[in-house]
Order: structure tokens, then sequence, then C-alpha cells
């Protein structure tokens, strides 16, 4: 595993020599030695970041997806230049294989998958300290995503919440597998997580996210939650990013 990550080590610190407003790297690639395929993400770095800072640092699933319909990359910068937010990091991890994006492996992935968390602890995050000025505590470490990514997130909280302190779910998932987290979630003793959790009114899965929201509450979680008056879309999602964002790293807490 050492040669593969030495090799994506060094492009990235050619690549990266210097941090403008609102770097975002091209696509990354490597081979996961624990999925067993090639993966791929894109490095957003804030206006300012020098080479010995240790800033928290965001991974999101569906990363493509998050840059494209969710203009991200432009919520950062924003919040970042008006104060209110403070600098991150973000990994934009590509949920589709690389060159063929069609083939997207989020149903697979993204499913409470153990091998998918492993590669996450073990591969991801140790390559993304070694290569970024991010800090290296659970506290600074943020894992979020929509639908099946918010899955993904409240799945990590449970699997490896030594890795994650902060699950940011964006109407996560189904109704079914809403209803499968609350079982988890309820069965399981409270952990020391933070929580961002959204849905909508119309046409998502309102009524199992508002049982959901209750065990987490009922569980003693810190858990933020919003409904708005849209639905399983980005009409609902892209509004609220700046919302899960400013929930766990506001510039003046």
């Amino acid at each position: 595993m050492k040669n593969i990550w030495t090799a994506t080590l060094a492009a990235l610190m050619i690549s990266l020599p210097t941090f403008a407003a609102g770097t975002l790297s091209d696509n990354i690639r490597f081979d996961s030695q624990i999925l067993g395929y090639e993966m791929q993400f894109r490095a957003y770095i804030p206006e300012g970041t020098k080479k010995d800072d240790s800033l928290p640092v965001v991974f999101v699933s569906d990363g493509q997806w998050y840059l494209g319909d969710g203009q991200m990359a432009e919520v950062l910068d924003a919040e970042i230049a008006a104060g209110r937010l403070k600098p991150v990091i973000a990994i934009f991890v590509d949920s589709g294989e690389p060159g063929n994006p069609k083939n997207n492996r989020r149903n697979d992935q993204f499913m409470c998958n153990p091998t998918y968390a492993q590669f996450y602890r073990d591969e991801l995050i140790p390559t993304v300290e070694a290569a970024f000025p991010v800090g290296k505590t659970r506290e600074e470490r943020l894992i979020m995503g929509l639908s099946f990514g918010g899955l993904n997130a409240a799945c990590f909280g449970l699997m490896i919440p030594d890795s994650f302190a902060n699950i940011g779910m964006h109407s996560p998932a189904s109704g079914e597998h809403l209803k499968l987290l609350a079982d988890m979630y309820g069965k399981q003793d409270k952990l020391p997580l933070k929580m961002y959790f959204s849905t909508g009114t119309k046409n998502d899965n309102t009524k199992e996210a508002r049982k959901f929201h209750k065990v987490l509450k009922r569980k003693g979680y810190d858990v933020t939650y919003t409904e708005v008056p849209f639905g399983h879309e980005w009409d609902n999602w892209h509004p609220l990013i700046d919302d899960l964002l400013l929930t766990f790293f506001p510039a003046n807490p």
C-alpha cells in the first residue's frame, strides 16, 4: 500500500505548490487495496491556507454531485469569505468509476458497507492527512452526504465513530433505510456524535425522518434537525449546504 500512496502524494504536492482562493484540484485517482478498485476525489483548499495549518476537513460523499448541482465549492468560498465559516478543506469523493461515471457504485458502497468504512479509516483519511494541512482528531472531521450518501454518513457514525465525530445528512435514503437507522441507533449505546439532519416535506421521507429524529433526541444526541417544503431534490439540499457546514465549523461559535 505504501508505494501506491507515495506516488499519489508526490503528485498532490507537485500540483498544489501554493493555495490560491478556492483552489479545487483536478481528479486525484488511486488504487484502493481494500476496495480492490480505483477511486478518485477532488480537494478544495481555501484561500490563504498554509502548509503548516491544521484545518477541519469535510469528506463529501457523491462529491461529483455536490460540486456540480450543489455548487458546494462556491458555497465554501462565500461562507469563508464572509467570515461565517472556519476555513475548511473539503474532500469530494466520487462515487462513480473513474473514467466511467455511469458505473456508480454508491448503492453498494453506502449501505453500511464495512469494507467501505475500512477504506475511509485505513486508506483515505491517512492519505488526506499526509497530503493536506488538516487536523488529525475525530472532532475535526465531518462526513456528509445526500440520500444514500446521508445513509452512509449515519452508518459511519455507528461503524467508525473513532474516525468521525460529526455526521451530516441531507434526506438520508429511503423510508425503509430510515427505519433501520432508527432501530440501530435506538439499540446502540449513545456515541459521542454531533449531527445535522434534514428532510423535505414534499415527496421525501418525512414520516420516517421524524421518527428517526425522535430516536436520536431520546438517546440524547446533539442533533440539528431541519424540514423544508421541497422534495428529494436539489431545491431541498442546495440551500442547506451552508446550514450543515455552519452547524459544525462556525467561525464564531
